[in-house]
């Protein structure tokens, strides 16, 4: 599942970044390629840790990735997949994998007070944890509301028409997720 979603982002780089670049510094895709990319390096090093410890361990180094608040925020998200889940996990099934996104989603919201409606990755990731296909929708309709946080929070409706970067982002990550199962 990992795998999947870092593949996807990985070939969403470009596109990320040209959402950002409208109203943020244009790095956001930079940034999750790292992302991706470190995915890729951890799960075929993954050993005899618990599904717990191996996403705790992802989400710290993920935290660690330099660009701008996308690593501290994608390591709290991925590192709060496991938080819920039992310390000897070693598989997830349906009722484990919702046990996932709630921890995922808890983890956020301490963290950020942004919800639905304030343009940003809680766009998606909230109608995710909801039902777990409903992200890529709730990061296209992120286009029609005004950013509430981060560098495009100054463009005010300026940025009504153009999805949220982090949204994006998201959706590609939980649809690649559900690719993988």
């Amino acid at each position: 599942m990992l795998l999947q979603a870092a593949m996807l982002l990985e070939e969403n780089t470009q596109y990320l970044s040209d959402i950002d670049s409208r109203f943020g510094d244009g790095d956001h895709g930079i940034t999750m390629g790292k992302i991706a990319k470190l995915i890729q390096e951890r799960v075929p090093q993954w050993g005899e840790d618990s599904i717990k410890d191996f996403l705790d361990s992802l989400g710290m180094a993920i935290m660690e990735v330099k660009g701008g608040s996308a690593g501290p925020l994608y390591g709290t998200m991925i590192g709060g997949l496991g938080v819920n889940l039992d310390d000897d996990a070693g598989q997830v099934d349906e009722a484990g994998l919702k046990t996932m996104f709630a921890g995922c989603l808890s983890e956020m919201e301490d963290i950020t007070t942004a919800k639905v409606g304030d343009k940003t990755m809680m766009d998606a990731l909230i109608p995710a944890v909801q039902a777990a296909q409903a992200a890529q929708e709730g990061a296209k309709a992120s286009e029609q509301f005004v950013s509430k946080f981060g560098r495009a929070r100054s463009y005010k409706e300026q940025t009504i028409g153009t999805p949220d970067a982090g949204a994006v982002s998201t959706a590609l990550f939980f649809r690649g997720l559900a690719q993988g199962i």
